[in-house]
């Protein structure tokens, strides 16, 4: 009877309390969050980076391949809904980061304007995939994490920076309110607003309409307010054209498909060609934009997950947890960008919104993901949104990035410059790469005159010597 009692007692004795299978996966306790904040964070995470499977078609519709050919914006839909589906989900598993991984902004534009007039579409997502594979060999060797933490912070703030005044340029250039002077060689102006120095048009009006509606509802918090903006300027894009004949919209016609849903198009999937383009472009002009599209997706990804990790409180000491395997995820986004036709993903700075509603865990990225998931079955909606509708999105978000001004030390002589440089040339020469190094030569230089050397330490050392090779490319092709 008291050995029954005492087993009794044992078995009701209270042991370690089992933890459910989403609490071992993400920690939601260690890091004071609950499963709704969770919810809450990557729905809205999803509903401010939303936008991106409606304006990777645009861009990447914008070019054609040397061939002549053009990506279809069904298949670019389906396969930038995908790709993000499937990352952010891995992000949240593997990296358990509140990141959103989706097609680059600015990288998506080195592969259309950049690499695909000298190539194959087949053959530019075939050097994507092998920039992935450089990227997540330097994540698992470490040598991507060591890189980021020798970058000086202001230099980090100063590429997001210019990032967003990129992201700004190209939008209003897509909707047509800036246009290039025709004669631009021979001009003291070499944009111009409108096609003739002034607005004119519907199209513009449309343009005009969703960027202040935006720029209301962004400044007024409301959910959802890039996503809202987009569908009220595309339905007054609709009525303008199909009620009343409005034309010139650009590449895409503001009309109603037959159907808003669709199965999806996968006929990007796998279409890809490692080497042609090695053979198509020449080595070394291949090899040029392998080097450019590493050192920009390695670049773009670093300012976004100090900045986001930080806001979301997971930095300690000014290193992320999990690091190491946020870098593999960001680069293994590379990868999947080439194989399914959507160009690199990388994390996304909008998942800073997520943060904000609480977000601080992978399963934030998980809800994100499988969002991503479910817009593939409305590939057909992507059709009817004009560039004028979409641009504003890039001009309001350039806004947001540009503000991370005010944390940049103006004053300090040592960035001043190099700060500048890396601003200014990202929008100006419509590449992140050229100012990322100009920035970080300048740095190197003004640390070394100065009598500073060791504190710009070899690491970055080396870097300003390849990106000075980089610049020079012309006298290196000159000398082989």
């Amino acid at each position: 009877m008291t050995q029954v009692r005492l087993d009794e007692a044992a078995t009701s004795a209270p042991g370690p309390e089992r933890k459910s299978i989403v609490e071992r996966l993400f920690e939601l306790r260690a890091r004071e969050t609950t499963v709704g904040r969770e919810v809450r964070g990557g729905v809205t995470t999803f509903v401010a980076v939303a936008y991106i499977v409606l304006l990777n078609p645009l861009i990447l519709g914008a070019s054609a391949d040397i061939t002549g050919a053009k990506l279809s914006a069904a298949q670019v839909t389906t396969a930038t809904a995908l790709a993000a589906a499937v990352m952010t989900v891995l992000m949240g598993l593997v990296g358990n980061a509140p990141l959103a991984l989706a097609a680059g902004l600015g990288i998506n534009g080195i592969v259309a304007f950049q690499m695909a007039p000298s190539m194959t579409w087949a053959q530019a997502f075939g050097l994507v995939v092998l920039e992935g594979v450089c990227i997540v060999l330097m994540a698992v060797s470490g040598i991507r994490e060591r890189i980021m933490n020798a970058i000086p912070g202001p230099l980090k703030l100063a590429i997001t920076v210019g990032i967003g005044l990129y992201i700004a340029l190209v939008g209003l250039v897509s909707a047509g309110f800036v246009t290039r002077t025709p004669d631009a060689a021979h001009s003291t102006v070499p944009v111009r607003l409108g096609m003739d120095g002034h607005l004119d048009g519907w199209p513009i009006a449309v343009f005009c309409f969703g960027l202040l509606l935006m720029t209301v509802l962004v400044s007024r918090k409301v959910p959802g307010a890039v996503l809202i903006s987009i569908a009220a300027a595309t339905v007054l894009a609709v009525v303008l054209h199909d009620g009343f004949g409005v034309g010139d919209w650009g590449l895409t016609t503001p009309t109603l498909p037959d159907s808003a849903v669709a199965s999806p198009d996968f006929g990007l999937l796998g279409q890809v060609d490692l080497f042609g383009g090695f053979a198509r472009a020449g080595a070394l002009t291949a090899t040029i934009f392998l080097f450019t599209l590493v050192l920009s997706g390695f670049f773009d990804a670093m300012g976004t997950i100090t900045s986001v990790s930080a806001e979301a409180g997971l930095s300690k000491n000014g290193r992320v947890p999990r690091m190491g395997r946020i870098l593999f995820v960001d680069g293994a986004g590379a990868i999947a960008g080439g194989l399914t036709g959507s160009s690199p993903n990388t994390v996304f700075l909008e998942s800073a919104a997520g943060v904000g509603e609480g977000a601080r865990t992978g399963l934030a990225s998980v809800v994100t993901g499988l969002l991503f998931g479910a817009t593939l079955l409305f590939t057909p909606i992507a059709g009817i949104v004009p560039a004028q509708a979409a641009a504003p999105a890039l001009v309001v978000i350039g806004g947001m990035m540009v503000a991370q001004c005010r944390n940049i030390p103006w004053n300090d002589p040592d960035y001043t410059i190099p700060v500048f440089l890396t601003v200014a040339l990202i929008p100006f020469t419509y590449s992140i790469t050229n100012g990322v190094g100009a920035g970080l030569i300048a740095f190197v230089l003004i640390k070394t005159f100065r009598g500073k050397w060791r504190e710009a330490g070899w690491i970055l050392t080396v870097l300003a010597l390849v990106f000075t090779v980089y610049f020079g490319i012309d006298v290196v092709k000159a000398i082989l």
